[in-house]
């Protein structure tokens, strides 16, 4: 009921008891803040991963229909020949932390140009693919960066509500029927004491 510790007999148990409460009443106060402000960054997040996606899968299928008119024209053979010597794109993703939650916030995307003693793609629908990839590509970082992002925050605000829950639910009410418990104990025993006095005065 605090932390594990036995509350004192008396006036001491019962400012230790009253201590608790006020903590625990602050401490989910502060939490209930955070989680409105958690929540409101959810949402913007969401709607961020959503937009990303729908991009990413725009360009996607662009990317691959122009890869399609590439092979109808040229064969395998042509986008073999396309592909030789393109090296892998490189990624950056830039990081920050907000209300306790490190999260990504971009994904910058380096796509290699096509290096002097690479062939030229056989045909220009390979040429258009090739630039459409590259745009898919960037818009796919977008996309796993800004899921990522909407992933960690939403599980920060579960976690904070789970304690909020866990707090107003079950830690302040029974900090609370302690300290009731402990007000009636103290009442009673100075209306006992206040009898034994007046019963000594008496006799």
């Amino acid at each position: 009921m605090n932390g594990g510790r036995r509350t004192p007999p008396g006036r001491a148990g019962r400012l230790r008891l009253r201590h608790s409460l006020d903590v625990a009443e602050r401490g989910a106060d502060l939490l209930e803040q955070k989680l409105r402000v958690l929540r409101a960054e959810h949402q913007r997040l969401l709607r961020a991963e959503r937009e990303a996606a729908r991009a990413w899968r725009d360009l996607l299928a662009e990317a691959e229909g122009w890869l399609l008119r590439g092979l109808l024209l040229g064969g395998e053979q042509a986008l073999d020949s396309a592909a030789a010597g393109i090296g892998a794109a490189e990624v950056t993703v830039d990081w920050a932390t907000s209300m306790g939650v490190r999260h990504p916030t971009a994904a910058t995307v380096s796509v290699p140009g096509r290096p002097p003693t690479a062939a030229a793609p056989g045909n220009t629908a390979l040429a258009h693919a090739e630039a459409a990839y590259g745009r898919a590509v960037r818009a796919a970082a977008a996309y796993a960066a800004a899921r990522t992002a909407a992933a960690s925050v939403g599980a920060e605000v579960a976690g904070t509500r789970h304690r909020v829950r866990a707090l107003r639910r079950h830690w302040i009410p029974r900090l609370s029927e302690a300290l009731d418990r402990s007000d009636l104990a103290l009442e009673q025993a100075e209306h006992e004491d206040g009898v034994r006095r007046r019963w000594a005065a008496g006799h």
